[in-house]
């Protein structure tokens, strides 16, 4: 099978084998693609409504490279390009995406409430940092329990390394990681062996280097909504309805030409948009319909407001629009009960971080329009109608490990026996768990922020980063915070990356828990996710250290856990019926349990 998402824009293959280059330039008054490099064709583009520039030629074919040129003066690579293969400020190439061929055409996808996620960076992941590298490793997450795979943003960006929140062509996988067959490979493959393939998306600014779309098309930005990158992209103003067409366009580019189970969209919360329907309910209903009704495709967000709105289920329990959000209020609460921080916005848990566990564990969201003293606004919509499934619980991701000054992970903010108590908690929560890369073998190395700029913007990237944490008492001195490691540095991208000699060390204990934890999560909680009665879940607090939380379900059975989250041993006078797991033996008294410090365990009540 041959795949090829068809787009207004861009360079299209069109039948009989010419190539269709069309460019949104209202701000030109004429446009030419300029067709190879030495002795380049120049071919005028006609014009046509509202800005649009087409030729439909023979004179191009797959590889052919190409700019726009505007108004016989600046050349431009094209921003729906497939490919730059000569990094951001270089010529755009021309792609024939069906010369791909998929043998998945038996894949649909799996179940969102089966869904164990993997989050990784494709540069860090493997020692080559390629596409390639992940598919190699395929196997090995499938041997921990995982079944999808969120790759961090792949569209090019500028240099030879980025987190991926930096890019300007949305269309085009970087090239450092591979070619574009090659991300078709590593996703083809992982559909063989099982795993769905999510990619994260960032529809809320362009990077501050190689955006060259208002050179031509000032429309596409607005100073009418401000964001933390400046001008917000016009999804609501005169000619918003292009600007909104090529991001839907893209989230049916990544599902339909590289068959992506999946999207995560980044910080929607940035995006402002006062139309009606906003961008988010258009993109997702138009990827529902996009989709047949036999594929299982899954739509995330992450969404500072939390709001609830966009994770409602219709009356037969159905997705209408996201299936789920990546719930920040539970890592805070984790965070916070294991480590003690309550620096910047871990102050909004300091106060009664197991109460709000409770609440995230039973009601979805910790904040739900109530006041955040950190942020001074209320924030929230309630969410205790929404099944569990609408909430991606983690312990770590790439914001909270590389948003800190030194990219610590948790075993070096929090003594084991506490993680493992957390981790038994995500891991088997009806809520859907995430892991971040290295994570499932208790991976030393840190994750920093790392990007590759130059000149002017480099320093100022630098200088920003390390200025970030003067409000964190451990950096309010300018020389504390100059051991902040140099995003540009490449030792900083070295140092994330992922050594997988600590995977094979001898004597590791980590591998093995978290196999066991996600094999259990699948024969015994999984099938009962299907009968939770959703807004009925509860919880009670411990002498303030611990938690006794419920799951009913509709055909009787109750899902329980029973945790202390304290350094201090705890009785607690439950008994629950069959014992899941347990992190630790405990104490039986008559009537009571003696939970010893840091202990989870779960049980089924039938």
């Amino acid at each position: 099978m041959r795949r090829s998402h068809r787009m207004p824009f861009g360079a299209q293959f069109e039948p009989g084998g010419s190539v269709r280059f069309r460019l949104w330039a209202p701000g030109a008054k004429t446009v030419s693609v300029c067709l190879g490099e030495e002795n380049e064709r120049r071919l005028p583009l006609a014009s046509g409504n509202d800005g649009w520039f087409e030729l439909v030629t023979k004179q191009a074919s797959s590889g052919t490279l190409y700019r726009y040129q505007i108004d016989d003066g600046v050349k431009v690579p094209d921003p729906a390009s497939r490919l730059q293969p000569r990094d951001v400020h270089g010529p755009s190439q021309v792609l024939d995406p069906s010369s791909f061929e998929w043998d998945d055409d038996d894949w649909h996808g799996l179940l969102w409430d089966q869904a164990v996620i993997y989050e990784l960076h494709v540069g860090a992941f493997s020692p080559s940092g390629t596409f390639q590298g992940v598919q190699a490793r395929l196997d090995y997450l499938r041997s921990v329990g995982v079944n999808a795979i969120e790759l961090m943003p792949v569209s090019d960006f500028p240099g030879r390394r980025n987190w991926g929140y930096d890019g300007v062509f949305p269309f085009a996988p970087d090239t450092c990681y591979g070619s574009p067959d090659d991300l078709k490979n590593l996703v083809q493959e992982a559909h063989r062996k099982g795993l769905m393939m999510f990619l994260d998306v960032v529809y809320n600014h362009f990077g501050p280097d190689g955006n060259y779309l208002r050179a031509y098309a000032p429309d596409f930005f607005t100073n009418r909504h401000r964001t933390p990158w400046g001008d917000g992209i016009n999804f609501d103003g005169t000619r918003s309805k292009v600007v909104r067409d090529f991001f839907i366009q893209n989230a049916l580019y990544w599902i339909e030409e590289y068959r992506f189970d999946g999207l995560r969209l980044d910080a929607v919360h940035a995006i402002q948009d006062d139309s009606h329907p906003d961008i988010l309910k258009e993109l997702a209903r138009g990827v529902r319909e996009a989709c047949t009704p036999d594929r299982h495709v899954h739509l995330i967000l992450e969404n500072f407001n939390n709001s609830a709105r966009y994770l409602s289920r219709n009356a037969h329990g159905r997705v209408c629009l996201f299936d789920a959000q990546w719930n920040d209020d539970i890592h805070h609460c984790l965070h916070v009960l294991l480590t003690g921080e309550s620096d910047g916005y871990y102050s909004d848990y300091a106060q009664r971080p197991l109460q709000q566990l409770g609440r995230c564990l039973t009601e979805g969201f910790a904040f739900q329009g109530d006041y955040s003293p950190y942020h001074k606004q209320n924030r929230g919509e309630p969410s205790r109608h929404l099944p569990p499934s609408a909430f991606v619980s983690f312990l770590q991701n790439h914001d909270q490990i590389g948003n800190r000054a030194f990219g610590e992970r948790i075993l070096q903010l929090a003594n084991t026996e506490a993680v493992r108590a957390a981790m038994a908690i995500l891991l088997l929560a009806p809520e859907v768990p995430m892991l971040f890369m290295g994570e499932e073998f208790g991976a030393k190395t840190p994750f920093l922020f790392f990007c590759d700029f130059e000149g002017d913007l480099a320093r100022a990237v630098t200088e920003g980063r390390r200025n970030e944490f003067q409000g964190f008492a451990k950096f309010g001195v300018p020389d504390m915070r100059e051991r902040i490691p140099d995003p540009n540095a490449d030792k900083t991208f070295q140092r994330s990356k992922l050594n997988w000699n600590e995977a094979a060390g001898e004597g590791n204990p980590w591998p093995e828990f978290y196999r066991h934890l996600l094999n259990l999560r699948k024969q015994k909680i999984v099938p009962y996710l299907s009968s939770l009665r959703a807004g009925e879940s509860k919880f009670d607090v411990i002498e303030n250290r611990g938690l006794a939380v419920q799951w009913p379900g509709i055909s009787g059975v109750t899902l329980h856990l029973l945790t202390n989250l304290s350094n201090e041993a705890l009785n607690a006078e439950a008994l629950f019926g069959e014992l899941l797991f347990a992190t630790h033996a405990w104490a039986v008294y008559s009537s009571v349990r003696v939970l010893p410090p840091w202990f989870a365990g779960w049980f089924l009540e039938v």
